[in-house]
């Protein structure tokens, strides 16, 4: 594929990527990480590449909610460290687990947050409050884990979660985007340490495609229910992990 058609490739992927983050307000990662499998990239390389993006991507995301009073101090502390715990713990098994074994891993997984998706957008909405779920902290490890090891899953674990637990959705959204950042930042280090900027034209494609829809993203989430896009999304990530394993039977 030549540099150019292969740029404008991951970042239509960063875009639509971004556009179904910015409707859920989570599965920038898991949406990107999937497509990218789906274009053949290795395991290790896909959530690297999407890791380094998000860096950039989560980071101007949260200082915007930090900036907006969205963020909640207490809460951020209970997943960051946590989640970059996991994260590096992730990133070392995608790394040396043989990539063959890790696609169908990741397969499964795509599948079981497809399912996630659906039951989520079945659940009727509850009352808010803004104490502190207990078993963050767990949550945050497992959550950081298998971000590093799926490329994505942070959000939409962290979130939805918390959510149901009663915690309050705007402010559940802006601290879990700015910890994203610390988490993504972990996971990067790793990834670079064992693997160097991999694939650079994939990275920039990501951030490109993803600022460029950013606007988009945030006017699609006031005019798409909130239960129509979580099924949008759970049938994209469901479709991609079925095509997975029509090639792996094939």
């Amino acid at each position: 594929m030549p540099p150019l058609s292969e740029f404008l490739t991951f970042a239509a992927v960063g875009a639509l990527a971004q556009l179904v983050d910015g409707a859920l307000g989570m599965a920038y990662g898991v949406v990107s990480a999937a497509m990218l499998l789906g274009l053949g990239l290795p395991p290790a390389v896909a959530s690297a590449s999407v890791h380094y993006a998000e860096t950039f991507t989560c980071g101007a995301s949260g200082l915007s909610h930090l900036a907006a009073g969205n963020v909640r101090r207490q809460l951020f502390w209970t997943l960051a460290i946590p989640g970059a715990i996991g994260a590096v713990i992730g990133a070392y098994v995608v790394i040396h687990v043989p990539a063959d074994g890790m696609r169908l891993a990741l397969t499964i997984y795509m599948l079981g947050m497809g399912v996630f998706l659906l039951w989520r957008a079945t659940r009727p909405d509850r009352g808010h409050d803004d104490v502190v779920p207990r078993a963050t902290r767990p949550l945050g490890l497992v959550a950081g884990f298998a971000d590093a090891v799926a490329g994505g899953g942070w959000s939409a674990l962290t979130v939805t979660t918390l959510v149901a637990r009663g915690a309050t959705p705007r402010t559940v959204i802006g601290t879990v985007h700015l910890a994203k950042c610390v988490v993504s930042a972990a996971a990067s280090v790793s990834f670079l340490l064992h693997l160097g900027a991999a694939h650079g034209t994939a990275v920039l494609g990501l951030i490109v495609g993803g600022m460029a829809a950013a606007p988009l993203g945030a006017l699609l989430v006031r005019r798409m229910p909130a239960r129509a896009a979580t099924l949008l999304a759970a049938t994209a990530v469901l479709a991609l992990g079925l095509s997975n394993v029509v090639k792996a039977l094939h």
